[in-house]
Order: structure tokens, then C-alpha cells, then sequence
């Protein structure tokens, strides 16, 4: 399955993959509106994690055999048979956080939606041909690429 690979050798710590996921993530899909009228900070789905002089976005693997999948209590967290691709059923999830727990990769974090919560993970942009953080990574720090089994 294709995934969002770092590459951290051209990652210079500009956080655009942060802006660019939570457009994506908005409902306006304007980076002005989201950022200023709906109020969405805090809500992307990639982290860039920083020691300087080193940086490296971190986001989920959709590993093969996930974790938060086999720790869901709910059977909200599922991977897509057809894509490999590991999301959340946001009407099933109930807010106990396992998946943030057993995550190795740390790459969910807790979040809400309509005062809800649920849990914030990449689903590879789904609804767009390409990842946001891909395409408005200035440096190609980010590729979107099919590698073969494994995480």
C-alpha cells in the first residue's frame, strides 16, 4: 500500500505539513479560514517532532498488524482490507484512548470533533489524490510512495 514516508535528511522544521493537514482536515479547506474562523489548531494529524538541529514528521504507519487496531475496545479503530489503510469509525469510538496508548509510534493523539471525542490519526487524506503533507511539503521531506510489505 502506498504510505507517507519521512524523509529526514530534507525535513527543515517549517511545520508546513501541520498547516497544510489541518486545511485538509477543515471545512473550508482555506488555510486563512481554517486557521482564523474555525477554530482547528491543535487538530493535525502529523507531528513534526523537533531535536534540533534535527526535525522529522511523524504520522501513522498503517503497520500491517496495528496495535491500536487490536486494542480498540469499541471496534471503531479498523484497517481497510482492500488499502491497508487504518481509520476510525468516529460514531464507535468511545473515548478510551487505547489507541493513543498502544500506538509505538505515538502517532494518534486525542482529540474532539462536535464535542465528541475521537481519536486524530493521518488517514492519508482520503478525499484528496494525495496527502496535504506531501504536496505542500516545500523540500520533499514527505513522499507518498508504495515500498513493498512491512511498516
Amino acid at each position: 500500500m502506498k504510505k507517507v514516508y519521512a524523509l529526514r535528511e530534507y525535513c527543515m522544521n517549517c511545520h508546513l505539513c501541520e498547516v497544510y493537514c489541518i486545511t485538509a482536515h477543515s471545512r473550508s479547506r482555506d488555510v486563512w479560514k481554517a486557521f482564523k474562523r474555525e477554530d482547528l489548531r491543535g487538530t493535525h494529524r502529523v507531528l513534526v517532532e523537533e531535536k534540533w538541529p534535527e526535525s522529522l514528521a511523524v504520522q501513522c504507519r498503517h503497520c500491517p498488524e496495528p496495535r491500536c487496531v487490536e486494542g480498540c475496545i469499541s471496534g471503531a479503530m479498523v484497517k481497510e482490507p482492500d488499502t491497508g489503510m487504518v481509520y476510525c469509525q468516529e460514531d464507535k469510538c468511545v473515548g478510551c484512548w487505547t489507541c493513543v496508548a498502544s500506538c509505538p509510534y505515538g502517532a494518534i493523539r486525542p482529540g474532539h470533533r462536535h464535542g465528541k471525542p475521537v481519536p486524530l490519526k493521518c488517514d492519508l487524506c482520503k478525499d484528496l489524490p494525495e496527502p496535504a503533507c506531501v504536496v505542500h511539503c516545500p523540500n520533499g521531506a514527505l513522499v507518498y510512495q508504495e515500498r513493498g510489505t512491512g511498516t
